[in-house]
C-alpha cells in the first residue's frame, strides 16, 4: 500500500501570519464572552469562552511548535525537531479532554438550579463568537490537512463554530420561552461534542509518540515487498515508525543467500529503491546475515529473543570463527 503524503503547501511566513491573526481573534473573543457571560449569568457562554481561551493557548502553542520544528537537525536533537508539533497536539487534544468534563460537571449541577440568563446577551456574544470562529477555522482549513498540529487547531475551532451556533439557540430559547433549563443543557452538549473530538483524534499523536507504525502502511507488504528482493533469504527484527509526521523510518535485519551475499550493495540499493517507491520510506537502516549464520527463531518484529537462546547463537559464531 503507498504511503502518500500529499498534502497542501502553504509558506511556512503565511502560515505563521494566519495562526498570529487567529491568536489575537480568538483572544479578544475570550475576554468579551467570559464579561458578557458573568453578566448574562450563562454558563454556555462561560464555556465557550473557556472552549475559546483553550483555541488561543492552542494557537500560541502551536505557533512555537511551528517555528521549532523547522530547525534542522543537531547533536542534541539527531532526528531534527519535528515531533514538536506531535507532542503540541496532543497537548492540545488533552486540554479538550479537560475542559470537556470540567464543562459536563458544571452544566450537571446547573441543571439542578437553573439560573437567570440574560438571553440578548447570549445571542449577541455568540453571533460574534460564531464569526470569529468561522474565521479562524477558514485560516487554518487548508493548513490542517498536512499538519497533525494544525487539524487539532481546525477541530478546535470548528467545534467552536458549532457550539456558537448552540449558543444562539439557546439564547433565543431562553428569551422566547424562558427556558432557563435550556443553557446548561447545551453546555452538557457542546462538553460531549468536545470529548468526542478529542478521543476520536487524540490516538494519532499518542501511536507516533510511542514509534508507532504508520497508520497508512501495511506492515506485512512492506515485509513481503523486502523478501522478494533477489538474494535476500528472509528479514527479521522489523521497526517501522514514524520518525516524525510526514517521513517514516524503517530499520530491520535481512538475511542474504549464499549468491546473494556477494552483492550486499546492490541489493541494499533493491531493497531501499523499493522501499522509497512503493511506500515513501525514505530513512531505513538494515543490517544485513549470511544464511548460514543467521540468528534463529528470530522474531519478525522488534528484538524479542530468549537471553539463553542469544547465547547459545553467540557462542556458535564464535566457534565456526
Amino acid at each position: 500500500m503507498p504511503h502518500d503524503h500529499g498534502h497542501a503547501h502553504i509558506d511556512p511566513q503565511s502560515g505563521d501570519r494566519r495562526v498570529s491573526i487567529a491568536i489575537w481573534a480568538n483572544g479578544l473573543l475570550t475576554v468579551a464572552q467570559i464579561v458578557g457571560g458573568i453578566l448574562s449569568g450563562s454558563l454556555a457562554l462561560i464555556a465557550d469562552a473557556l472552549h475559546n481561551f483553550s483555541d488561543m493557548a492552542s494557537l500560541v502553542i502551536a505557533f512555537f511548535a511551528r517555528k521549532i520544528a523547522r530547525r534542522p537537525a543537531d547533536k542534541r536533537m539527531t532526528f531534527g525537531y519535528g515531533r514538536v508539533e506531535i507532542v503540541a497536539a496532543l497537548i492540545n487534544y488533552t486540554t479538550l479532554i479537560l475542559i470537556g468534563f470540567y464543562l459536563i460537571y458544571e452544566g450537571g449541577m446547573r441543571m439542578i438550579d437553573p439560573p437567570e440568563v440574560q438571553g440578548w446577551t447570549v445571542v449577541i456574544l455568540g453571533g460574534v463568537a460564531l464569526v470569529v470562529d468561522t474565521l479562524t477555522a477558514l485560516l487554518t482549513y487548508s493548513m490542517q490537512k498536512g499538519s497533525v498540529n494544525i487539524r487539532a487547531l481546525f477541530l478546535h475551532n470548528l467545534s467552536d463554530a458549532l457550539a456558537s451556533v448552540a449558543v444562539i439557540i439557546g439564547g433565543s430559547l431562553i428569551l422566547l420561552y424562558n427556558m432557563r433549563w435550556v443553557d446548561p443543557a447545551i453546555t452538557i452538549g457542546i462538553a460531549h461534542y468536545i470529548l468526542y473530538l478529542a478521543f476520536t483524534e487524540i490516538g494519532g499523536p499518542i501511536r507516533t509518540l510511542m514509534l508507532g507504525s504508520p497508520p497508512d502502511i501495511d506492515n506485512e507488504t512492506v515485509v513481503q515487498a523486502m523478501r522478494g528482493v533477489d538474494g535476500v533469504a528472509d528479514v527479521h527484527h522489523v521497526h517501522l515508525w514514524q520518525m516524525q509526521e510526514h517521513e517514516a523510518a524503517l530499520d530491520c535485519h535481512v538475511v542474504l543467500t549464499a549468491d546473494g551475499w556477494g552483492q550486499i550493495e546492490k541489493i541494499k540499493a533493491a531493497i531501499k529503491d523499493r522501499l522509497k517507491d512503493d511506500f515513501s520510506i525514505g530513512h531505513s537502516s538494515l543490517e544485513f546475515e549470511h544464511e548460514d549464520r543467521a540468528h534463529e527463531n528470530a522474531d519478525l518484529y522488534g528484538h524479542g529473543k530468549p537471553e539463553k537462546e542469544e547465547e547459545n547463537h553467540v557462542h556458535r559464531d564464535t566457534d565456526s570463527s
